[in-house]
C-alpha cells in the first residue's frame, strides 16, 4: 500500500527516518516545516532522488497558515511535530498549549482534507509518570498528572494525546486513529541536532560526563519507531483504530550503556566512557550547567520499565536489541562528526 502521507515535523529525529521508510516504499510524502527557506535544501540533500514525490510546506504549531495546503490530497497523516526542550521550562504552558492546539489543529485539518488515517506520535512519558514507586508499565496506563514527577513535558503528552482522543470521538468518529507512545528513542543520526536522550550518550563517550550516573531509561531505536508509524498507517484498519502502541525495546541503566560501549567499541572511541559511578550530588551541580542532566536528575535510582510488547504483536516485526541501538547510535556520532575520535 503507498499513497499520500503528511509527516509534520520533517526535519525532526523521528520524522526524517519516518520519511525515509516511506519514501522507500512509495509513498508520496507531504511534510511541515517551521522555516521552509531553512529546511528546503536540508531536505532535499537527504532525498536527493525524491524529487515530487517529498513535498514541503511551511507551518506550525499555533497559526492554521500552511495546513490546509499541506494536507490537500493526503488520505494519511502522522503527526509527529511536537515540543521537546532540552530542559525544564518555568512556565508549563510553554509546551502544553502548543503540544495539546498543534495536535487538534493538525486533526482539524486533516478531517477537512478528507483524512482517513491519522497516527499521532505520543510518548511513554503519557504512559508511566506520577505513579510513585512504581515500575511496570505497558500501554493501558495513564500518567498521573497530579503525581510529584509529572513535570511539564509529562503534562503535555499526556494532555495532547487525551485531548486528540477526545477530538475524533466527538468530530471525526469515522477517522482510524491511533498513537505511538516511544520511550527514549536512540539509534543513527543524520546530523548534528540531536535529540535529548542521544545527547545523554554523546556525553558519555565525549568526556563531557565524568562518571556514569545511576540513571536508566527505557530504549528504543529511531528505526523501529518509524517502522512502527509505517506499521501502523498500512496496517489494515481494525487493527488500529483506537489502539495505543507503546514502543519499547527494554529498560537499560546507563552503567550497562557504558559498559556495552566499552566492550564493542573501538579503543579510539571508547577511550572517554567514564567507569566511576557519579554520586547523586554531582548529577545535582550538573543539572544547574547541562539542560540534558536535568533530565538524568529527574530519573535518578529510578526504574521505569514500559512494555512494548503489544505493539511487535499487533503489528509483526521484532524490535532491533538495544545493544545494538546504543552501539549505532555512537557509532554514527562519530561517523558524522558530532564527535571527534
Amino acid at each position: 500500500m503507498a499513497g499520500t502521507v503528511l509527516v509534520t515535523g520533517g526535519t525532526g529525529y523521528i520524522g526524517g527516518e519516518l520519511i525515509d521508510q516511506l519514501l522507500e516504499r512509495g509513498w508520496t510524502v507531504h511534510t511541515t516545516v517551521r522555516s521552509r527557506a531553512k529546511s528546503e535544501t536540508r531536505l532535499r540533500g537527504r532525498w536527493p532522488a525524491a524529487g515530487e514525490r517529498l513535498k514541503i510546506f511551511e507551518a506550525v504549531l499555533m497559526d492554521d497558515a500552511g495546513w490546509a495546503e499541506a494536507n490537500a490530497g493526503c488520505t494519511h497523516v502522522a503527526h509527529v511535530a511536537s515540543p521537546f526542550p532540552m530542559g525544564i521550562p518555568k512556565n508549563a504552558d510553554d509546551l502544553i498549549v502548543p503540544a495539546r492546539e498543534g495536535t487538534l489543529r493538525a486533526l482539524r485539518f486533516a478531517r477537512e482534507a478528507g483524512v482517513t488515517r491519522f497516527v499521532q506520535t505520543s510518548s511513554a512519558a503519557a504512559i508511566a509518570y506520577g505513579h510513585g514507586n512504581r515500575e511496570e508499565f505497558d500501554e493501558s496506563d495513564w500518567s498521573n498528572l497530579d503525581g510529584p514527577d509529572a513535570e511539564p513535558y509529562i503534562q503535555s503528552k499526556t494532555i495532547a494525546e487525551r485531548a486528540a482522543r477526545d477530538w475524533v470521538a466527538e468530530n471525526a468518529p469515522g477517522m482510524a486513529f491511533c498513537s505511538v507512545n516511544p520511550v527514549a528513542v536512540f539509534g543513527p543520526v543524520a546530523n548534528e541536532d540531536l535529540s535529548t536522550s542521544v545527547e545523554v550518550l554523546k556525553r558519555l563517550v565525549d568526556g563531557g560526563m565524568p562518571m556514569v550516573p545511576n540513571v536508566g531509561i527505557g530504549v528504543v531505536d529511531v528505526r523501529d519507531v518509524a517502522k512502527i508509524h509505517v506499521l501502523a498507517l498500512e496496517a489494515p484498519e481494525d487493527k488500529v483504530r483506537g489502539e495505543r502502541f507503546a514502543a519499547s525495546c527494554r529498560f537499560m541503566w546507563v552503567s550497562e550503556m557504558a559498559e556495552i560501549l566499552r566492550e564493542r567499541l573501538p579503543e579510539a572511541r571508547a577511550k572517554k566512557i567514564p567507569k566511576r559511578r557519579m554520586p547523586g550530588f554531582m548529577v545535582s551541580i550538573l543539572a544547574m550547567f547541562m539542560p540534558e542532566m536535568r533530565q538524568v536528575k529527574r530519573n535518578a535510582g529510578k526504574r521505569r520499565d514500559v512494555s512494548g510488547a503489544h505493539v511487535a504483536e499487533a503489528l509483526g516485526f521484532t524490535y532491533i536489541p538495544a545493544d545494538q541501538t546504543i552501539v549505532d547510535t555512537v557509532d554514527s556520532l562519530f561517523d558524522q562528526g558530532v564527535v571527534k575520535s
